[in-house]
């Protein structure tokens, strides 16, 4: 059987979700540099730069970017940074993510599929790239 987890890492750890969640980029880099994992995942595997993403924090999702967040890593219901941004409509967002090498088909709903079944043609061409 497990150790349980100490009330002060489950209230250290909520506090960095609602930092994500809330685009305080600064705050949430004083943790991230102090040793709190980029990927800390909570209990339905959203990851930072999911919520991030989801509550359209351009600031903070480049934050997590640069610090290593694995863009690709998917939530426990299939869903990406890169979906969460295009439900958004957040261009900054999905732009930081495909540059930094984001998969617009990874996930279930994939950015692709989001795109259009929400009949988002803008961020659908968005994910298609420059024009060729």
């Amino acid at each position: 059987m497990s150790e349980p987890v100490d009330p002060g890492v489950i209230a250290l750890a909520a506090r960095v979700f609602d930092l994500a969640r809330s685009g305080s980029t600064e705050e949430l880099e004083a943790y991230l540099d102090a040793g709190v994992p980029v990927e800390l995942t909570n209990d339905r595997g959203d990851t930072l730069l999911v919520l991030a993403a989801y509550h359209a924090h351009p600031a903070t999702v480049a934050a997590l970017l640069a610090r290593g967040a694995e863009h690709g890593r998917a939530n426990d219901r299939g869903q990406t940074a890169l979906a969460a941004a295009v439900f958004r409509r957040s261009e900054p967002i999905v732009r930081a993510l495909l540059d930094a090498g984001a998969d617009p088909d990874a996930g279930s709903p994939s950015a692709r599929e989001t795109a259009a079944f929400f009949e988002l043609p803008e961020m659908s061409a968005l994910l298609q790239g420059p024009p060729r």
